[in-house]
């Protein structure tokens, strides 16, 4: 039987008209709306289209949307001093620095700089640590929206062998958490793992978040498991792909996520939710 598809989009919509009931609820009480700033450094193209999207999930939230779109030429310093303006204003509930920054920005300091109780992305090492500590705060969107995705199957991690390939700061790592955090025996396959065969084809629950297309096989998906492509990359014919050969994947998982439509709304949607609890935090505690 081929793969049932996790329709990301779909969910994500769900969240976010419950989102949007909490906020006009808050209103009705008197409560202002969750503000967040949207800070995007030069004009990379694909830094625009995940800007506009989120910027057009906080109208569809209720969420205000504060934009700062800043030139290229931007110093560090000069966004550090941004940074510490909104830390303070009572009306921003979230900031969000769009990434990649400029070369001339080191990205570890930027990110530091935000206030954690106000790091919607959850890439603060206060909330990274929290979550790797058992008790999250803010959690990091993308692996955040994965854990919803695999409530969504109805499949439970707890006890099943969980293989995440991928290891970096802002998906791989923090998802091994959350998998962690939800009972799975967890594997985490990166750059120095010499062949990825076996890990997938033992995977119970797999994630893959590479950014090179085709580097799982769907010959090598477990029968039945499900597969979170995380992946989004654009191939030869010039259309959006993951990381997993979806065609092969499809004939063998159980659940399988597309690309686009499984993670990527989702990720938006934990954005959206992070700053109604930020929000709700500071302004009814």
């Amino acid at each position: 039987m081929p793969a049932q598809l996790i329709d990301g989009k779909a969910i994500a919509a769900k969240f976010k008209r419950d989102i949007r009931e909490q906020v006009d609820q808050m209103v009705a009480r008197g409560m202002r709306r969750p503000g967040l700033a949207v800070i995007m450094v030069g004009d990379n193209p694909a830094s625009a289209v995940y800007v506009r999207n989120k910027r057009k999930a906080c109208a569809e939230s209720g969420i205000v949307s504060v934009a700062h779109d800043l030139p290229y030429s931007t110093t560090q310093q000069e966004l550090i001093q941004l940074i510490e303006s909104l830390n303070r204003d009572p009306s921003i509930d979230g900031i969000l620095v769009q990434l990649p920054l400029p070369q001339h920005i080191e990205q570890s300091v930027i990110i530091e700089k935000i206030d954690p109780a106000k790091d919607v992305d959850g890439f603060h090492p206060f909330n990274v640590g929290r979550l790797a500590l058992r008790v999250p705060l803010i959690r990091p969107c993308t692996p955040y929206g994965v854990t919803k995705l695999i409530d969504h199957v109805g499949l439970s991690p707890k006890g099943r062998h969980c293989v995440v390939i991928g290891a970096s700061n802002i998906v791989g790592r923090p998802m091994a958490l959350e998998l962690l955090l939800m009972g799975g025996t967890v594997t985490v396959c990166h750059r120095f793992t010499g062949d990825l065969k076996p890990y997938v084809s033992s995977a119970d629950i797999l994630i893959v978040a590479v950014g090179r297309p085709g580097i799982v096989r769907g010959e090598w998906i477990k029968p039945g498991s499900v597969v979170i492509d995380v992946g989004m990359n654009r191939g030869a014919d010039g259309k959006l792909c993951g990381d997993v050969d979806f065609d092969g994947a499809y004939e063998r998982a159980g659940w399988i996520t597309p690309v686009p439509g499984g993670v990527g709304p989702m990720t938006v949607a934990m954005l959206m939710k992070n700053t109604l609890e930020s929000a709700e935090a500071r302004l009814d505690p």
